[in-house]
Formats: structure tokens, C-alpha cells, sequence
């Protein structure tokens, strides 16, 4: 059955926040949970890295939003994200927060049915430099409204299958946190080295190599097409093929460029808490090149696993170093490959390392196969979130 859509605006209250004076010290010593724009990374909010007082709401143009509400980022790096308030909080001015009339909307269907809006809202946002979608463009949203009595049933059903995606995504980060439980276990703690481990610098124990430069001009040249690795595609621990994209050079920059199973690769910069960002290569695609973003470094196997070294580099002591040795401007921090060579590895006993990797190999395994089932429960929240919202559920 198809429902009639409604605006936003014809049933739901809407407003923004506000950011009390950071003048005012006293302003941030309170209480109140004070979301940001940028914490809207999970579906229901129940805490705020910042906390402000009830002096600051009256000062400013900050307020208390109940709790049940339905929060979007109008922009910031989480611009469309939609999130539900789980306390009553205050938020700043980037965030659109919308309250129903609980007579004509039930607060998880409108949630769903935000989420479900999401592409429409995001292809009217307006701006260059920092894109934003406005409250009225929020407000003139239509979705569609069945009886309330039919969007708690929708509801009802959306939040059971998105519990089973939820436990899955649960038992992907305890898979990894077991790995890094076992790395600390087998290792000791890599940034005091309890245990007394040699140290070498990284270019002691492995070749490194920047990747090609983009936009050369070969004009004249024989040039041949292949995959490479941007920034993108090197994720925390894991590698994205999904997009990869081709880029033309040289053959001889095949040669000089070519990926080998084993190679641990790392991006030069980006957001500072994720400096020391790789995963180790493994031969999803022959052949396949990197970009200069990104460093190339191969392990000397006999003396150091590339599954090792990347825990290593990926643990809190690869994050001290290069985030202390990083050239920093806004937001935005990178190292380069002298920084990288100086990097200084612990290297235990090849027999030790051995295990360890055996461990890891196993849990990816075991991981690989949980990732395949999430995706399938992500496939079927989407299908039954498409046809709800089709009236077809």
C-alpha cells in the first residue's frame, strides 16, 4: 500500500543548538550532555565528549532537547547523519533536531524513515567549501506516513532485524579486540617494551618506497593501465577493492611500482588519530600499483612478519611516534618517509612472531566469515527498509 508523504515540517517540531561562549570556562564544567555534529557515529546518543552547565543554555543559544528526538547533522564531516537522542541533552548549531507529534508519528519509524531519506537530503545540500543541507530543506522532507499504528508495527520489525546486524558488527570488534588481547599477552605493552625486545629502525628490517605521482605528463609515451591504491582504499588493519580505480603510466613504472603479497602498506597522512594507518597486502589483484600518498614497506621476512609489524605499527606505540613526529596543520597531520624509516621496531624472536601470525591467520578466517554474514544482514535491513518505506512490508 502506498501511504500519502508528508513534509517534515507538517507534524514535527524542528530546531538547531548553539555553542556556549568557550570564554566562559565555567560554561563547560556542568552536567548536561552537549553533542556536536560530529558525534552522531552511532544510532542512539547517550553521552557527549563535553558536558556544559545550565548557566551556558541560559547564555546562549544552546538548549535542551528531549530525550526520543531525532538528531541530523546539517554538516561536518558527518553531514546527513541521522542519530536518536537516548538522554535529554543540548547540541550545537549543526545539528537539526526534530521532535514529532507523538499523536501522528512514532520517533523509531520517523528514525528509520530519516535514515531511509538520507540520499534525497544529501542531493540538495547547497555550498562548496563546507556543504550543508538547511533546516528547511529537512523540513520540506516528505516521507511517507501510515497510521501509527501501522509505523510501530514497521518499526517493531526494523529495530529486530537491525539487533541481528547490530550482534554481528558486535562479534567483528570483539574478534578484534581478542587479536590485540593476544598481541599484548604474547608481546607485552610495544610502547615500554616490557619484555626487553631488540629495537631496528624500520629501514634496518624492510625496503620502503613512495608510490607514483599522479597527473604526470607522458605525453608521447607508452603508457599502459593499471589498478592502484589511493588513500581510500587503505583502511585500518583491512584493504577496499571495491573501487579501485585504474591510473595510466609508464611500463617500467609497473615494475617499479608493483605490489608483492606481503607488502604492508600505509597511508602518508590524514585525520591525526588515524596516523600509522595500513593493513597488510595480499594479492587481491595482479598486478596493482600505489599512489605517492601512500608508502610501500616490505618486510625482510626473515627477520620481521608483515602481520606483526602491522599490529605493531597499528598499536599505540606506532600512534605516539607518528603522531609526536607528524607536520600538523588544521585537522589534518602527515608524516614522510624519513619520519618512516626512523621508526623504531621492536623485533622478538622469529618463533614467537610465527605464532602469533598462525593466531591472526586463523581469527581473519573466522572474521571473514562474520563479515560475509553481516553484509548478507546488511543486503536484507536495506531490502526490507526499501520496502517498508514502499508500503510493501
Amino acid at each position: 500500500m502506498n501511504y500519502e508523504k508528508i513534509s517534515i515540517s507538517d507534524f514535527c517540531k524542528t530546531g538547531s543548538g548553539g555553542t556556549p561562549s568557550r570564554r566562559n570556562l565555567e560554561f563547560y564544567k556542568g552536567s548536561i550532555p552537549w553533542i556536536k555534529s560530529g558525534e552522531l557515529k552511532e544510532d542512539i546518543i547517550y553521552d557527549s565528549e563535553e558536558k556544559i552547565s545550565a548557566e551556558a543554555i541560559e547564555n546562549s543559544s544552546a538548549k535542551i532537547i528531549s530525550n526520543k528526538a531525532i538528531l541530523v547533522a546539517m554538516y561536518g564531516a558527518t553531514i546527513g547523519r541521522v542519530a536518536m537522542l537516548g538522554v535529554d541533552a543540548a547540541t550545537n548549531q549543526a545539528i537539526c533536531n526534530i521532535i514529532p507529534d507523538s499523536k501522528r508519528a512514532d520517533n523509531r519509524y520517523l528514525f528509520y524513515a530519516l535514515q531511509n531519506a538520507v540520499p534525497v537530503l544529501l542531493s540538495r545540500k547547497v555550498g562548496g567549501g563546507q556543504p550543508n543541507i538547511s533546516q528547511t530543506i529537512i523540513k520540506d522532507t516528505k516521507i511517507p506516513l501510515p497510521p501509527i499504528k501501522e509505523q510501530k508495527r514497521i518499526a517493531a520489525i526494523l529495530d529486530k532485524a537491525d539487533a541481528i546486524r547490530r550482534k554481528r558488527e558486535k562479534a567483528i570488534e570483539l574478534a578484534d579486540e581478542f587479536l590485540k588481547s593476544v598481541f599484548l599477552y604474547m608481546f607485552g605493552d610495544p610502547v615500554t617494551n616490557p619484555k626487553g625486545w631488540p629495537e631496528y629502525k624500520l629501514s634496518e628490517i624492510s625496503e620502503l618506497k613512495s608510490g607514483v605521482t599522479k597527473g604526470r605528463k607522458l605525453d608521447g609515451k607508452k603508457t599502459i593501465a593499471v589498478p592502484y591504491m589511493r588513500v581510500a582504499n587503505v583502511q585500518d588493519g583491512h584493504i577496499i577493492i571495491d573501487d579501485l580505480k585504474e591510473i595510466e603510466v609508464l611500463e617500467t613504472d609497473v615494475e617499479k611500482f608493483q605490489l608483492n603479497v606481503g607488502d604492508l602498506l600505509l597511508t602518508e597522512g590524514g585525520d591525526p588519530d588515524k596516523l600509522g594507518r595500513g593493513a597488510v597486502w595480499k594479492g587481491e589483484i595482479n598486478p596493482c600499483i600505489h599512489q605517492n600518498h601512500i608508502f610501500r614497506v616490505r618486510p625482510d621476512e626473515k627477520r620481521i612478519l608483515p602481520e606483526y609489524l602491522s599490529k605493531q605499527i597499528g598499536s599505540a606505540r606506532g600512534k605516539r611516534y607518528f603522531l609526536s613526529s607528524a607536520k600538523q596543520t588544521t585537522g589534518v597531520a602527515s608524516i614522510n618517509m624519513t619520519q618512516l624509516k626512523n621508526f623504531s621496531a621492536l623485533v622478538p624472536p622469529m618463533s614467537l612472531q610465527k605464532e602469533f601470525c598462525e593466531i591472526a591467520a586463523k581469527l581473519e578466517s573466522i572474521k571473514n566469515k562474520m563479515i560475509d554474514k553481516l553484509t548478507n544482514q546488511e543486503h536484507l535491513f536495506n531490502s526490507l527498509t526499501q520496502r517498508a518505506f514502499r508500503g510493501d512490508l
